[in-house]
């Protein structure tokens, strides 16, 4: 009976040992997985930071550009017309730059369009003005319409062009 209770008390001792050693090795895992997830984070983090100051640099040397342009006007001084087909006929605008700047834009002559489709376009007016650009969206409900008019500005924009 006694070499039972010394056999048995071996087989808990060896149990015992074996599971400690698998706690150390599962908690040397845990331990190693979580620094090799800290250095990639904070890799990551490195990376992003980095990205972030290169846009930083881009967009105050893309605002310093676009800045030197506005002030310096990206057009000629003038009045110019342009014509496109619209909804139900011809549209004839005149652009009028100043400073470099287009300052305004009248429709001079719409004949055949239908009064509530252009005075529905002629919102793409001001769009074109801020934009200092005809690269801006229709109209919604007056498509042709509008379309005409900022072909129209795009035709006499391109004469106005440095």
């Amino acid at each position: 009976m006694r070499q039972l209770i010394v056999r048995f008390l071996n087989v808990a001792v060896i149990a015992a040992v074996l599971i400690g050693y698998n706690t150390v090795l599962d908690k040397r895992d845990k331990e190693d997985q979580i620094a090799r997830l800290s250095a990639k984070l904070e890799t990551t983090q490195l990376q992003k930071e980095n990205l972030q100051a290169a846009a930083a640099a881009s967009n105050t040397a893309d605002t310093a550009a676009s800045e030197a342009a506005e002030a310096e006007g990206q057009y000629v001084d003038g009045t110019y017309d342009g014509e496109a087909d619209g909804f139900g006929g011809t549209i004839a605008v005149e652009v009028t730059v100043e400073g470099g700047q287009i300052t305004d834009l009248a429709i001079t002559s719409a004949d055949g369009e239908d009064s509530a489709y252009l005075s529905n376009a002629e919102a793409i007016i001001p769009k074109i003005i801020e934009a200092q650009s005809a690269d801006v969206d229709t109209i919604s409900g007056a498509t042709f319409s509008s379309t005409g008019i900022r072909n129209a500005a795009q035709e006499a924009i391109e004469k106005a062009e440095k």
